[in-house]
């Protein structure tokens, strides 16, 4: 029986990451933050609960992970706790910085003390690319990173330190380069899932209007459910390496809008509302990714289509 170390594991990505491993025979454990609400916190491992071992723990205490480590004594850990909201790290570039790229540098350091010989994932992050864009329109392992917002820096600050490490300390790290992906456990400050629970609340006359910000962004959405599935792959190679994980294909917030009002029976265009509060600082326009590699070396591919995983957000709305 293999141990993983899942850090983040009551995150979107993490419960079904825990789920996945579970299938697999694996002891799973997991960290959590520290909050003071604690009844809700562990809501979307409600599935798992009794057969995972929570401890918390920060990615800016060290001495925190340095105790997990030493508790779980993990083959395989997947880093996937962060500050995850874009526009949040704009408001907080300081803490956002501090737990996710100092935050993954406490990580590997404590695992290069404590277990180097243990496999790992680090959730990378096609904000990265920012507007940069191959000649074929799409981005891939070798697309050069322009980060336009604190959370991107951040995270490629994560990405060149985890290269570091492998390169330099003979550990075993894998870089998951993974574009936007959703679910039903989507947090509700995300624009996905944000435009669906709007959608709803109209049809069912509890809100008029839905304020959004840029309409135009277009992003590579997939499912949580088949990266997770991806960082499991990565984890088996023999050797580690970067990847992209993504769908190949690109849609806009407008066409987001447009289909799921449609399938509510409504207008958009007499509830959604421009608001300048939700545009960034500095706007990324495009991400399109390239998951070639992801498919001839992992034989990775995406079960959901873009279609499927809205109807699925759509069905689980509809229920609230």
């Amino acid at each position: 029986m293999k141990t993983a170390l899942i850090t983040g594991i009551n995150g979107q990505d993490g419960s079904y990451l825990a789920e996945l491993l579970l299938s697999k025979n694996y002891k799973v454990f997991g960290t959590i933050k520290r909050n003071s609400v604690a009844e809700t916190q562990t809501v979307r491992l409600n599935s798992v609960y009794s057969k995972v071992t929570l401890e918390y723990a920060d990615m800016t205490d060290i001495a925190s992970l340095i105790n997990i480590l030493k508790i779980s004594r993990p083959d395989e850990i997947y880093h996937l706790a962060a500050q995850s909201h874009v526009q949040i790290s704009f408001t907080e570039p300081v803490y956002t910085t501090n737990a996710n790229a100092l935050g993954t540098l406490n990580l590997l350091e404590a695992v290069r003390v404590m277990c180097p010989m243990a496999k790992v994932y680090n959730a990378a992050s096609s904000e990265m690319f920012g507007n940069s864009v191959n000649a074929d329109g799409c981005q891939d392992e070798m697309t050069s990173m322009h980060p336009v917002s604190p959370y991107a820096c951040s995270k490629v600050f994560a990405y060149n330190i985890c290269r570091n490490y492998r390169n330099s300390y003979n550990m075993f790290i894998c870089n998951g380069i993974l574009f936007n992906h959703e679910s039903p456990r989507r947090g509700t400050n995300f624009v996905t899932t944000k435009i669906v629970k709007g959608a709803n609340e109209i049809y069912r006359n509890k809100k008029k209007e839905l304020r959004l910000g840029n309409l135009y962004s277009r992003r590579d959405w997939g499912h949580a459910k088949d990266y997770v599935r991806a960082m499991y792959l990565m984890m088996q190679q023999p050797e580690p390496d970067d990847f992209v994980i993504a769908t190949g294909r690109s849609n806009s917030v407008l066409d987001v809008c447009k289909y799921v009002f449609n399938a509510f029976g409504l207008d958009h265009t007499k509830h959604v509302i421009i608001d300048p509060k939700y545009f960034r600082p500095e706007e990324l326009e495009f991400l399109k990714g390239s998951p070639a590699k992801a498919n001839r070396v992992l034989g990775w591919q995406p079960e959901y289509t873009f279609e499927q995983l809205l109807d699925e957000l759509i069905a689980y709305w509809k229920e609230q």
